[in-house]
C-alpha cells in the first residue's frame, strides 16, 4: 500500500486523529460525552470516508464531522453549558503583564452567543484557520472574520481589557 493510500484507511486516520477529535469535542459536550461523541465521529467518518475529496485538510473534514455530532448530542441529550477547559496547565501570570486570568477568560468566553463562542473556540483555542472553521460550520470565510470581530468587541467588554488586540488573548 503506497503512502497516500495507507493515510486514507480508518485505523490510521484514528491513531492519528483521535486525539485531537476528542479534545475538540470535549469543548462542546464535556468529558461525560466526549469519548461517545468521538467514536460516533470516526463511525460516520468510516461511512463517509469514499466521499472525501480532499478539498480540505483531513482534520478539518473531521472536525466538521465531530461538530456536527456534537450538535446532534447536545440536542438529543439536552446537554446545558459546558465547562470550556482551555488548557491543561494553568499559566501564573505575572500581576502586569497584560495577561487575562484563565478563569475569567473562561467564564467571558461562555457569555458569548453560540455562534461567537464557535469562532473563538475554532481560530483561537483549535488553531484552525479562517477558511477551516468556515469550512466546519458551513459559512463563507468573512463570516467568520466578521463574527471573531465582534466576539472579541464582546470579550473586551466583558473583561475591561480596552487594550486587548485581536490574536493576544493568551489561551
Amino acid at each position: 500500500m503506497d503512502g497516500e493510500a495507507e493515510e486514507l484507511t480508518m485505523a490510521h486516520i484514528a491513531r492519528t486523529h483521535y486525539e485531537s477529535v476528542y479534545r475538540f469535542c470535549v469543548r462542546r459536550v464535556g468529558v461525560e460525552w466526549a469519548a461517545d461523541v468521538a467514536q460516533d465521529t470516526f463511525l460516520t467518518a468510516q461511512k463517509a470516508l469514499p466521499k472525501y475529496r480532499r478539498e480540505s485538510k483531513l482534520q478539518t473534514w473531521l472536525f466538521g464531522i465531530a461538530f456536527n455530532e456534537c450538535r446532534r448530542t447536545v440536542r438529543q441529550r439536552r446537554i446545558g453549558a459546558v465547562s470550556l477547559e482551555i488548557s491543561e496547565e494553568p499559566a501564573v501570570p505575572a500581576p502586569d503583564s497584560g495577561w487575562i486570568d484563565r478563569q475569567l477568560l473562561q467564564t467571558a468566553i461562555g457569555k458569548l452567543s453560540a455562534e461567537h463562542r464557535e469562532v473563538v473556540m475554532l481560530r483561537e483555542i483549535e488553531g484552525l484557520t479562517y477558511d477551516e472553521a468556515a469550512v466546519i460550520l458551513g459559512i463563507p470565510s468573512g463570516t467568520v472574520k466578521s463574527r471573531l470581530h465582534h466576539a472579541f468587541l464582546h470579550l473586551r467588554r466583558e473583561l475591561g481589557a480596552e487594550s486587548l488586540l485581536e490574536g493576544e488573548v493568551a489561551l
